[in-house]
């Protein structure tokens, strides 16, 4: 039996964004993300965290620095009853400043190898799934590992033209993103596919 799942972005969609945040002292959920989680955690949803870290790669913070926040964030989200089942990071650029991280990977977002990996060690089924993301680049790493369906959130970055064009919905936040993907889900439901002006 194959599972469905949430992958959702981490800066900007989990947690406020801020440039580079790597300390626990500088990490701000988005009001709402761990009711949301939590929904989806009850509702039987694998929960995975897929998040580009280039501040590695650049030298801004080591990677002791990015595991050390992963299990604060770990760790606040059991506090309040939800467990992820995943937490994939690629840390590479491929014109890095740090040679180690030198790298033109898979994984980075828009490439679908994060999400990849997780379908395949979590047996999550892609088509039953869906991403939320704060960029294009969110949107084309969901298409390109097969996600069913990629929405993007207003609490991160600026969306372009380009990214509210290509995303299957848009939302003020994720927990409105999820309310409505559940709500959808339920026997009886008609709502219609969200506005994305």
């Amino acid at each position: 039996m194959r599972h469905p799942a949430a992958f959702i972005d981490r800066d900007g969609v989990l947690n406020e964004e801020r440039a580079f945040v790597h300390r626990p002292e500088d990490f701000a959920f988005v009001p709402g993300a761990i009711e949301a989680l939590r929904l989806l955690q009850q509702a039987g949803y694998r929960l995975v965290v897929v998040t580009n870290q280039s501040g590695i790669a650049r030298g801004l913070y080591p990677e002791a620095d990015y595991l050390a926040l992963t299990a604060h964030l770990r760790a606040s989200l059991e506090a309040c009853g939800v467990r992820l089942d995943a937490v994939e990071y690629c840390p590479h650029l491929p014109d890095a400043p740090l040679a180690r991280y030198r790298l033109d990977c898979d994984c980075r977002k828009p490439r679908p190898g994060m999400l990849l990996k997780a379908i395949e060690a979590l047996e999550i089924e892609p088509r039953a799934s869906f991403l939320v993301g704060d960029r294009l680049s969110d949107v084309e790493a969901g298409r390109a590992a097969g996600v069913g369906r990629c929405f993007l959130v207003r609490t991160g970055y600026g969306l372009s033209r380009e990214a509210l064009e290509r995303a299957d919905g848009v939302y003020e936040d994720l927990l409105a993103c999820v309310r409505d993907v559940l709500n959808e889900a339920r026997p009886g439901s008609s709502r219609g596919p969200p506005d994305r002006s």
